[in-house]
């Protein structure tokens, strides 16, 4: 029996069988179940299960597995249980009601708006991570002396160019579906925040700008286009739904969305952006080591990619995120802890586990060693943050930024802007070597290796 198999039957079967999954989706790492019945679930023998580098539980159940493996296993899975990705199998609301009832009381407005962000840009991330890796491929040859002019080039700027061009359609679609609209709907909220057509209307006296807003205008579009859509079915007959709805969704939404919404995710954009300029410029190295030695606790419980739509509009407003390049010392710190670990741990099972992790962690994926190897220490969790923090205010002094997202670790290199590609791998260096000093030094004891077996 092949290894992804394995997995996959495993996993059903201490979840309480196929039986007991209402929806199966998957993330770059992360297996994420809905269930009808939380109590079916075995938490223990989920993280005993050879593969298996950890356990989130959320309001959905996340099973980290790896890179790569996530794909095979998920796959395995859906035919195992008969769904497809995403498909939700809900005979009834019994299950889903009583699941609500006993997490509501443990959730909190922040959290769950993050869960909303990560579930609208979670599906988007490998389309980010191709177009981002092929675009800065393409900048970094014609940073190296390519002609522009160069017909290869331009054809690789414009595959790589294309999800940033267009990705306001894409977040639209994904709002309202995540609202529970019709995502087509959605598509026509993100299509309009850029039509260039709005350059030639006057408004109050001044003229409309395609793409103000940018990612935070599609949210809240994208959004209104759901409620409204919810509204106005409830009061409109059965017969004419399928006219009407749509026409009074689309054309109330879109007013709205041109009179009130682009101005307001215009303001909210230009908010955080300078926010977050304004913190970098004023607390320099401070506010670089605070972002990167708070950023894995975000990871830890999988709401960091509620920072999205910040590196996003980075992007779209100044052309480059001096975030991500800050907070992506999180893994580095990570990747030196694990080899501090390795180095200092005479537990073969632990070896195993940060020789499978360190490769993807030293690319940025850093699930596998987040749940494989510090989280479950305890202490190098710390001296890990501890090291992210220097190499992040080494990269804040430094002044380097992303041109695209989806990615971190050595994988970030080809996007790095104004050809800082060198600092910023010194950057991993310094978070790498800080890492592994610290954890070294006190962050790991033997007796540690007992609570992972």
């Amino acid at each position: 029996m092949k290894k992804e198999e394995r997995l996959a039957k495993e996993i059903l079967e201490h979840v309480g069988g196929a039986e007991n999954i209402k929806r199966l989706a998957h993330c770059m790492t992360r297996i994420r179940l809905d269930l009808h019945e939380d109590k079916l679930v075995d938490i223990a023998q989920l993280k005993n299960i050879d593969g298996v580098m950890g356990v989130v539980e959320d309001d959905t159940l996340q099973i980290v597995v790896g890179p790569g493996t996530v794909n095979r296993v998920a796959a395995k899975m859906c035919e195992q249980t008969g769904l497809s990705l995403n498909e939700v199998d809900d005979p009834d609301h019994v299950a889903e009601d009583t699941k609500q009832a006993i997490k509501k009381k443990n959730n909190t407005p922040i959290k769950n708006f993050l869960k909303r962000i990560g579930s609208i840009f979670i599906p988007l991330i490998p389309a980010l991570v191709a177009s981002g890796l092929i675009n800065g491929g393409a900048n970094f040859a014609q940073n190296a002396g390519v002609s522009p002019d160069t017909t290869w080039l331009q054809i690789l700027l414009v595959i790589g160019s294309g999800i940033f061009t267009f990705l306001a359609i894409l977040v639209g679609w994904n709002t309202a579906k995540e609202f529970g609209g019709t995502p087509a709907l959605g598509a026509i909220a993100g299509i309009l925040i850029i039509n260039p057509a709005l350059e030639n209307v006057t408004l109050f006296g001044e003229q409309l700008v395609p793409g103000r807003g940018g990612i935070f205008a599609v949210l809240l579009a994208g959004w209104l286009m759901a409620v409204v859509e919810k509204q106005i079915r409830k009061g409109v007959p059965s017969a004419v739904d399928i006219i009407l709805t749509p026409f009074l969704t689309v054309l109330i939404v879109g007013v709205s969305t041109i009179v009130v919404l682009q101005p307001v995710g215009g303001w909210i954009a230009e908010g955080v952006t300078a926010g977050i300029n304004g913190v970098l410029d004023i607390g320099g190295a401070v506010a670089g080591a605070i972002l990167a030695g708070t950023f894995l606790p975000l990871v830890m419980v999988g709401m960091h990619h509620g920072l999205t739509p910040i590196h996003l509009e980075f992007i779209n407003s100044q052309g480059v995120t001096p975030l991500l390049t800050i907070l992506a010392m999180a893994g580095a710190g990570q990747v030196g802890a694990a080899i501090a670990v390795f180095v200092k741990t005479k537990n073969q099972r632990l070896k195993n586990t940060v020789k499978g992790a360190l490769p993807v962690g030293f690319l940025g994926i850093g699930e596998p060693l987040l749940y494989g190897v510090t989280l479950p220490l305890g202490r190098p969790f710390i001296t890990a943050c501890c090291g992210a923090a220097v190499g992040g205010a080494f990269q804040a002094v430094m002044s380097t930024a992303a041109v695209g997202i989806g990615v971190s670790g050595l994988s970030l290199i080809p996007l790095i802007a104004d050809n800082k590609y060198f600092i910023y791998f010194l950057g991993l260096v310094v978070s790498y070597t800080f890492g592994f000093l610290f954890t070294y030094l006190f962050g790991y004891k033997e007796e540690m290796a007992e609570n992972i077996g």
